[in-house]
């Protein structure tokens, strides 16, 4: 253990399972006070338990971020409490992915889709720069996706949040710098849990086939792009997205 982020604190929305909670297992090992968040108590409170076992400071603060300011503004203000009056850096990891086509897709799941994947880390965001200004400075990471730049089927609305939050990573880098406040982005790969052996390749696998990497990625994986970004050895990084996606975007795909 480096402690790259010793005496930090840090909130990740969204960090209950996956690839949030491999974000705040990473920080807790590199010695931040890490706020873990989600709406499921039950695995919060499992990712805290596991945290701490492994000698690391954690707490579990519950949030629905529906996309309305008030919920936004109340996650700050208990995880501003939570870790004792200071968010050095905040991961915008929360979102959902509902996925039916074009002309399935009703105003209702229009609007909770862009709720959490745009709205709720606006209003966040808006309610934690403040704070971290008034302390000298932080590091705000988002999270986009690679299908925020190669379409796929069936992927226009989810893919179109994660533009916007690629979008408001650069916009937000130019408003915050003056405050102290990096931002930048992460933008994952396919990352999918191991298949069982012998499991035929899914809708994720095949998509990986013909990259350099060859396959999908693991949360561990973008949980370190993460942590470089939020520690100092990022310092003259700003207003970048990181692609953390096995050479999917960056790549020409040759079908095996």
């Amino acid at each position: 253990m480096s402690e790259r982020l010793r005496n930090r604190t840090a909130l990740v929305t969204g960090s209950t399972s996956n690839i949030g909670q491999a974000i705040a297992e990473a920080f807790a090992a590199e010695g931040a006070h890490v706020v873990v968040s989600g709406r499921n108590a039950e695995r919060g409170a499992r990712v805290v338990e596991g945290i701490r076992a492994a000698g690391g400071r954690a707490d579990f603060v519950a949030a629905d971020l529906d996309g309305s300011p008030e919920a936004s503004q109340d996650l700050a203000g208990r995880a501003r409490q939570a870790l004792g009056g200071r968010i050095d850096i905040l991961v915008n990891n929360a979102g959902i992915y509902p996925s039916p086509g074009t002309a399935d897709t009703d105003e209702k799941t229009f609007d909770q889709v862009y709720g959490v994947n745009v709205k709720a880390p606006f209003f966040l965001t808006a309610a934690v720069v403040p704070v971290m200004a008034d302390s000298g400075g932080g590091v705000i990471v988002n999270l986009g996706s690679w299908i925020a730049r190669l379409g796929v089927p069936r992927g226009a609305l989810y893919s179109s949040t994660k533009g916007a939050m690629e979008t408001l990573t650069r916009a937000w880098a130019a408003e915050f710098a003056p405050l102290g406040v990096r931002v930048n982005a992460v933008s994952p790969g396919v990352i999918l849990p191991p298949a069982p052996a012998g499991a035929e390749p899914g809708p994720g696998e095949v998509m990986m086939k013909g990259t350099p990497a060859g396959g999908v990625g693991t949360p561990e994986a973008i949980a370190s792009a993460v942590l470089w970004l939020a520690s100092d050895e990022a310092s003259f990084v700003h207003g970048t997205v990181v692609d953390v996606d096995g050479g999917r975007t960056g790549v020409a795909v040759v079908a095996a």
